[in-house]
């Protein structure tokens, strides 16, 4: 891929990032909000794909979009969270977390501008037949299989913590109980009343 190309396309895809990562956080429904993420991980796949990044990218689109947005769905609609309540904190933590948010940014944009600028005709020829995903599983369980356990152990405890929150019991549901329904007798049910038959005249 020719090098204009490839930082036009990278710098295309690293906008709809952070607008979609902005709109996660503004829009005021939280199916669009899911939906923006779905956006934003899909355009931090296509990044890993230019990178020849392939496992991640493909790890990025099924795991995260395949499967944990829809427990994020699941989760905001059995919920049933309150926007109102939700939106009442939006400006007073804004500063905060627009601060943290530009830093951010300026981390991830230091760090390509440095990148770009040492590996600028320096970058190493990759050799034929090597697989990204034989090199990501090495490091993965022989470097860094610490953080690895931790990250599991993290997901671990968000996937409890979900079915936590929605086992939690709501006031206006009505439920049965068979335990009560197996112990009730006809006689609580059903009375029988005897009445005489009326005689036509």
């Amino acid at each position: 891929m020719d090098k204009t190309v490839f930082i036009t396309l990278f710098y295309v895809f690293f906008v709809i990032v952070i607008f979609a990562a902005l709109r996660v956080i503004t829009a005021r429904n939280p199916v669009h909000a899911a939906l923006y993420l779905v956006l934003a991980f899909f355009s931090a796949a296509s990044i890993w794909m230019m990178l020849r990044a392939e496992f991640l990218a493909i790890a990025l689109v099924l795991v995260y979009v395949g499967a944990v947005m829809v427990l994020f769905l699941f989760v905001v609609m059995m919920l049933d969270i309150n926007l109102d309540k939700l939106r009442e904190g939006f400006w007073a933590h804004l500063p905060f977390a627009a601060f943290v948010g530009v830093l951010i940014v300026l981390e991830m944009a230091l760090v390509l501008v440095r990148t770009f600028l040492s590996s600028e005709g320096n970058a190493p020829a990759i050799p034929a037949g090597t697989s990204n995903t034989l090199e990501l599983g090495r490091r993965i369980f022989t470097h860094y299989v610490f953080a690895f356990e931790v990250a599991a152990v993290i997901l671990l405890l968000a996937i409890v913590a979900a079915v936590a929150l929605t086992l939690r019991r709501r006031k206006d549901r009505r439920g049965q109980v068979p335990a009560r329904q197996v112990a009730v007798r006809r006689a609580d049910r059903v009375r029988i009343v005897v009445m005489p038959s009326e005689k036509k005249e």
